[in-house]
């Protein structure tokens, strides 16, 4: 990718911990790395980033913003860019504070930050109410939101229940996002969608009004207590594989280092 770099835009503003920070305020540099797709020969405008709107935009958000930590400042920034500019793929920020408070001699104190677009793989099912319906619902207000677009969705397939048998069949399907959430936030905006779909948790594989589960994001390898990527069980699940290859056939499980259609000509030779 090309890069655009936007040097030490310099902003007066009211960031920090003590109260002589918050309201009097102090110097603070911005340094922005934007990267983007190259635009070669074309000498096309609609497709540039126009970097003057880019610093005013960083200079208006920090002026009209307060927060105590340099970090979350720099995350907020990064999201809003990323949201607002759809030619940048990855950014890194710099924002320094050349009069931090510390009470010693300094050039000063920065914190740097990277941020990108993202990659991620859902499945999504439902055996109660209007499966369908719950869905598509689902999915749009994924698609609504600023830090999500909804970049592909498979055909609806009707499958027999996974795990516990005695209940009623599902409807399922797989959906490919661009985010600029991290994982653990994805996780957690799928996990509301769902209770707002009347979701209840309780016994495992029971039924349920909505399943969200994500699968993949980027080539992550993630295991905490709440979330584990790429999820642990998609290779055994055909009603997972099959709709996940007919919108990303070459979609890659880092554990396994196997695409998603050599994951189902496994799973249907067993």
């Amino acid at each position: 990718m090309d890069e655009i770099e936007i040097k030490q835009l310099e902003v007066y503003c009211n960031h920090g911990v003590f109260p002589e920070e918050i309201k009097l305020g102090q110097k603070f540099l911005v340094s922005a790395r934007l990267s983007f797709d190259p635009i070669g020969t074309a000498d096309d405008i609609k497709r540039a980033i126009d970097y003057g709107k880019v610093s005013h935009d960083i200079f208006e958000f920090m002026k009209n913003s307060s927060f105590k930590l340099i970090e979350t400042l720099a995350q907020h920034l990064a999201d809003r860019l990323l949201i607002k500019y759809k030619q940048i793929k990855r950014l890194e920020l710099e924002i320094a504070k050349p009069w931090a408070p510390i009470g010693l001699s300094l050039k000063g104190v920065s914190v740097r930050i990277a941020r990108g677009r993202h990659t991620a793989y859902l499945s999504a099912g439902a055996n109660l109410g209007k499966r369908e319906a719950a869905i598509r619902a689902a999915l749009d207000a994924l698609d609504k939101r600023e830090d999500c677009t909804v970049r592909a969705v498979s055909p609806f397939i009707a499958t027999k229940p996974y795990g516990k048998t005695d209940q009623p069949d599902f409807i399922n399907c797989c959906a490919e996002l661009e985010t600029v959430l991290s994982p653990m936030d994805l996780l957690a905006v799928l996990q509301a969608l769902e209770g707002a779909a009347g979701r209840e948790r309780g016994e495992r594989w029971a039924a349920r009004t909505l399943d969200l589960d994500l699968l993949l994001y980027d080539r992550e390898m993630i295991k905490t207590e709440t979330l584990t990527l790429p999820h642990a069980d998609m290779h055994n699940r055909a009603f997972v594989l099959e709709p996940l290859c007919e919108i990303a056939p070459g979609a890659f499980h880092p554990v396994l280092n196997k695409t998603a259609c050599q994951l189902l000509a496994e799973l249907r030779g067993k």
